[in-house]
């Protein structure tokens, strides 16, 4: 029985990784002639898409990073109906680490790549948050978006609402042990891989929506 957990959970960590690896915006910006590594910030997110190829395709690549986030957590709890919120806190954390360290862009371009993982994390925030706490954070982001045109702001803030909320709920029961495991991983990895953006941020340096992009 603990072998066909563990087998389980192997199966869960590949599948989730190699979903959270899929390159969307390298894809996309590829599709275009871009190289999304070369442009702009040099990430492989929608905010640099947006700045590189407009909303539209900033927003399909958005919504696509989601995507895999949710999907791995679905495949997770079919493949372990017995332990769905270990498998979920597995899943969602392999596929935001897929996305952040894509085997298939580093494959493509030599060098490790990947995103910062806020979209992905988002989508699996969605398998896991309350709506209520789903919403809260949408319309803070936006908020903070709308007055400051800092995503990265609007990002770092939303999330850090969102996972103390969590761990508020999971200390009152609402939610599983497993829950705070994955609050916890989830933010040390948006701080490490926005520490640049932080950076920027403090120094006044941060690049805001809108602003042209740096070829």
């Amino acid at each position: 029985m603990l072998d066909n957990y563990y087998v389980g959970m192997a199966i869960v960590v590949i599948v989730s990784y190699l979903l959270g690896s899929i390159p969307t915006a390298y894809l996309v910006a590829r599709w275009k002639n871009i190289n999304i590594f070369d442009i702009g910030s040099g990430n492989m997110g929608a905010t640099n898409v947006v700045r590189s190829m407009g909303t539209k395709w900033g927003a399909f690549v958005m919504f696509f990073d989601m995507f895999k986030g949710a999907v791995a957590i679905a495949i997770a709890r079919l493949i372990m109906p017995e332990s769905t919120a270990a498998a979920t806190t597995v899943a969602a954390i392999a596929s935001i680490v897929g996305h952040n360290w894509s085997l298939f862009a580093s494959v493509i371009t030599g060098t490790i790549k990947g995103g910062k993982g806020a979209a992905t994390a988002f989508g699996t925030l969605i398998m896991i948050a309350p709506i209520q706490v789903l919403l809260a954070m949408m319309i803070l982001g936006m908020i903070i978006v709308a007055r400051t045109r800092y995503v990265s702001l609007a990002v770092l803030i939303a999330f850090a609402v969102g996972l103390i909320w969590l761990n508020v709920l999971v200390a009152q029961k609402f939610l599983t042990i497993e829950v705070f495991h994955y609050s916890i991983i989830l933010g040390g990895l948006l701080v490490y891989r926005f520490r640049e953006n932080i950076q920027r941020l403090l120094a006044g340096k941060e690049r805001r929506l809108g602003d042209r992009v740096q070829t």
